[in-house]
């Protein structure tokens, strides 16, 4: 994710530049691409989570009868809760670089035509 962020601040720096331009403070900016990240590592975890679930839901019957394995589903338990906290803790905090790259950059940066 950072990698895609980072290389996406390029080709977003006008977009940046606009939104300073209309009265947003670096800041806010700056929250705005942490709140990105932070939302992106959600829903890439629930995402991931209710795959797993589905597919599990699919290959429990397969499971037991060709190889005797028998697995229960059920709901989300504190681990889940605690990997999920993880990763959007690590995606706020990814979002922080690319977020620090725009914060530093001047208005004038952005707006001008190269």
């Amino acid at each position: 994710m950072l990698a895609a962020i980072y290389s996406t601040l390029n080709e977003r720096r006008r977009e940046m530049a606009i939104l300073r331009a209309c009265g947003a403070r670096p800041f806010h900016v700056f929250s705005l691409l942490v709140l990105e990240s932070t939302v992106l590592a959600g829903a890439g975890a629930i995402l991931g989570f209710v795959l797993v679930q589905v597919v599990l839901l699919l290959a429990i019957p397969l499971l037991e009868t060709r190889y005797g394995l028998f697995l229960s589903l059920g709901a989300p338990g504190s681990t889940e809760a605690v990997i999920l906290f993880a990763v959007l803790l690590l995606g706020a905090f990814v979002g922080l670089i690319p977020a620090w790259r725009v914060y530093r950059n001047s208005l004038s940066d952005g707006l001008a035509v190269r």
